[in-house]
């Protein structure tokens, strides 16, 4: 058996699908984010701007983030033991989840080790509980969901994108008495986009189902507590189950999900994908704890955050630059060709320093490769002035398509 051989065949097709990724080793800079230090493979170093960041506030450079990391590890020291059911729970990731809670406006929440985990774990583990169970899920949900649709084992309905109307016409057809979960987002990373929650609601509501939300993009970045676009919309009460991501705006790692204590006691008792794993250091719940409180009373970083964002995109539309309409912080620049994308994102680190990933499939559609950008409160206008002239500079040597 040539056990290499397939290894290698599977490795080819991506290099001829021109899809193949390469992940840049880096380090960041504590207090200076977004610069960072990028080393190459002849041993030299090159001193980079990151453009694509998940870390969407630069919250894991906040002192206070950083201080309670310092004295969570003297305290407690780095990991957690083993699995909650083993290993207990520790305080601070107790503390943790009741700040969640109170952040959603829930009775309970329960953190997990990661925002993948927590959509894997949640949604599997619901579909084995509610007998019969169907859960519609929109069609560009994330991975994690769709991986936790499928765990499930329950039958699975696919609705068209935020299409109101498509999902209506889905759940007439399932018997009344079956149970029922709508599943999506509140922002969509890749378009920048945001579901029609309310929407959503009314049909959750006129036909008995619940609903469940992933605001892991939204969570820290929207709403006057952070809460997300449920909470700025003043629909967190009609959502029966919120889940988050502790490794975005919050700047640290892991996910989690908040609902009735009922809800969440029973995820906790029977998610494989929560029992069976080593649960958050203290450290890291120490870290996460004081981003969310933080952000929960500080404006000013949501405030810049979204000024940025607009900033940028005026000035990517200015210059002519193909970006695809926001109504988000996220920024994607459509280059539409593989190829053509992960060699305009060599060309910007190599020659500018600058470093944004190129995205393509299958994060997204064949013909939709794209450049992600997301601008932090921490990207003046002399990087953005920088990004802007890479890029155009960039995009004309290419011959890639200009804005229509």
């Amino acid at each position: 058996m040539d056990y290499d051989g397939m290894f290698d065949k599977a490795i080819d097709a991506l290099r001829e699908e021109r899809r193949y990724r390469v992940f840049t080793e880096l380090r960041r800079h504590a207090g200076e984010f977004p610069k960072a230090t990028r080393f190459l493979e002849d041993g030299s170093e090159q001193d980079v701007t990151i453009w694509c960041s998940n870390d969407y506030l630069g919250m894991g450079q906040h002192p206070k983030v950083l201080d309670a990391i310092k004295q969570a590890t003297d305290t407690y020291g780095a990991g957690a033991g083993g699995t909650r059911n083993i290993s207990g729970n520790t305080h601070m990731i107790c503390e943790l989840e009741r700040e969640l809670a109170d952040l959603h406006r829930k009775e309970a929440a329960l953190v997990f080790t990661s925002g993948f985990v927590s959509n894997d774990a949640t949604l599997s583990t619901l579909g084995k509980l509610l007998p019969g169970c169907v859960i519609l899920s929109d069609e560009l949900n994330h991975a994690s969901m769709i991986d936790g649709v499928r765990h499930s084992g329950c039958e699975k309905i696919i609705f068209r994108h935020n299409d109101v109307r498509d999902l209506e016409e889905k759940l007439k057809k399932i018997a009344p008495s079956r149970p029922k979960v709508i599943a999506f987002e509140s922002v969509y990373s890749m378009d920048g986009d945001i579901a029609p929650i309310r929407d959503f609601c009314d049909l959750a509501r006129a036909y008995n189902a619940m609903t469940y939300l992933d605001e892991v993009h939204a969570v820290g970045l929207y709403g006057p507590r952070g809460g997300g676009v449920a909470e700025r919309e003043g629909l967190m009460d009609r959502i029966d189950i919120i889940e988050g991501t502790l490794g975005k705006a919050f700047g640290v790692v892991g996910g989690f999900i908040s609902a009735k204590r009922n809800i969440v006691d029973a995820i906790r008792s029977y998610a494989k994908g929560f029992i069976f794993t080593t649960t958050l250091s203290p450290v890291m719940s120490a870290g996460a704890l004081a981003s969310v409180r933080h952000l929960k009373s500080s404006r000013i970083e949501r405030a810049i955050h979204q000024e940025r964002a607009a900033t940028l995109k005026q000035l990517l539309s200015d210059a002519g630059l193909p970006i695809l309409p926001s109504v988000t912080h996220i920024v994607p620049l459509m280059v539409y060709d593989a190829e053509l994308c992960k060699q305009a994102s060599d060309m910007l680190l190599d020659e500018y320093g600058i470093y944004i990933q190129p995205i393509n499939y299958p994060t997204v559609p064949r013909g939709l490769e794209r450049l992600r950008i997301t601008p932090s409160p921490f990207h003046d206008d002399t990087m953005m002035a920088e990004l802007v002239s890479a890029l155009t500079d960039i995009w004309g040597r290419l011959g890639l398509r200009q804005a229509a």
